[in-house]
């Protein structure tokens, strides 16, 4: 399969319920066609700081933020193809370089190594970057079924549909198949349009007949978001357990 290696476009998002979804699907077949994969599982490996620096950032809605992850296209298997990306976004505009390599030599580049792919700028690119993040290392696993269409007179035009988000923390291994927590409920897909140019008006009137609006989301923020929360949780609910403790221990005496 031929696959870019640098991409320069305008991706904006929604969420869309299934409702939504049907009806957007059926007025986009005289415009778009699902490309030639059909529904792919993309599969990632988001890094980050020990102290989650890129995502915290990210989750503050800079003019500038970037992130790192390694993503295949199904599980891979051994001695498959895996890609290593660096995605920037400056005012709106995303900015993506990645690299394609084999599984097993995924782990030595993320560590700082050269592996000698095809375009070394690229390579170096994203090693400057590993380097840059002191103790950068995998994060969080993330995946998604996605489905792809393409505009018929514009192919550059793309518009995506996300469901099935599955995120864990754990098994850190993209051989490890998807499994573990979702972020979203059943039903609700998110749509990505990925634009280099304006969007076309048919495409703007559809999305205000169906009041489908532009979201703020994030995958790996949500559940980065998610987690967080529920750790605060705990460690509230563990506080107030020992303060009631406290207080018993304090009545008897």
């Amino acid at each position: 399969m031929a696959f870019q290696t640098v991409f320069k476009r305008v991706e904006k998002k929604y969420l869309l319920s299934e409702e939504q979804y049907n009806e957007l699907r059926k007025r986009l077949r005289t415009y778009m066609s699902v490309d030639q994969y059909g529904e792919t599982t993309i599969c990632n490996i988001y890094y980050d700081t020990p102290d989650h620096v890129l995502v915290r950032r990210s989750m503050e809605k800079p003019i500038y933020k970037e992130k790192l992850r390694v993503r295949s296209y199904g599980t891979p298997k051994p001695g498959g193809t895996v890609f290593v990306e660096v995605k920037k976004k400056f005012k709106g505009v995303v900015y993506k370089r990645r690299a394609s390599m084999k599984l097993e030599q995924s782990d030595e580049f993320t560590a700082g190594n050269p592996v000698g792919t095809k375009d070394k700028q690229i390579e170096n690119e994203l090693l400057y970057f590993i380097k840059f993040y002191k103790g950068i290392a995998p994060a969080m696993y993330l995946s998604y079924d996605r489905i792809a269409l393409f505009g018929n007179d514009d192919p550059e035009l793309r518009v995506t549909f996300d469901r099935n988000i599955t995120f864990r923390e754990e098994d850190l291994r993209l051989e490890s198949g998807s499994y573990g927590r979702k972020i979203l409920p059943e039903g609700t897909r998110v749509m990505e349009i990925k634009i280099t140019n304006a969007m076309p008006l048919w495409l703007a009137h559809i999305l205000d007949e169906l009041k489908i609006f532009p979201a703020s989301f994030s995958k790996y923020g949500s559940a980065y978001a998610l987690v967080t929360k529920e750790r605060l949780a705990f460690r509230n609910k563990t506080e107030d357990e020992r303060s009631d403790m406290k207080e018993k221990v304090n009545h008897c005496a």
